[in-house]
């Protein structure tokens, strides 16, 4: 899902509510997640999941063309650890009638 179609997915279910309108708050949302991240500071949305920083320290790697050892400079890095209720959402089974069936394949080592 692109932001954009999350922008038009709540318009959907919000149909009192203006396009811009949702857009800034879309916008506003995804600039406080991403100022506090720059500060440093972890951001946690209950039951969804949390955002941090992880630091990584300099090192000396290796270029794998050439094989010469290159300097490869201290960085942050964004990760996001999923909460429990949506890690319990994605690995609940599902029991749709649209799954396809388990797959019958010929296996001779099963007679």
């Amino acid at each position: 899902m692109t932001k954009s179609e999350l922008i038009q997915r709540l318009a959907e279910r919000n149909p009192h509510l203006f396009l811009r309108d949702i857009e800034k708050i879309v916008d506003t949302i995804f600039d406080e997640i991403s100022d506090a991240m720059t500060a440093g500071d972890r951001v946690e949305l209950r039951g969804f999941g949390a955002f941090s920083v992880k630091h990584r320290e300099a090192r000396t790697g290796r270029n794998p063309r050439t094989g010469d050892t290159v300097h490869v400079e201290a960085k942050r890095l964004p990760f996001f650890k999923t909460g429990k209720a949506l890690h319990e959402k994605l690995n609940e089974p599902k029991h749709d009638d649209m799954q396809a069936p388990e797959d019958k394949f010929y296996n001779p080592l099963s007679d």
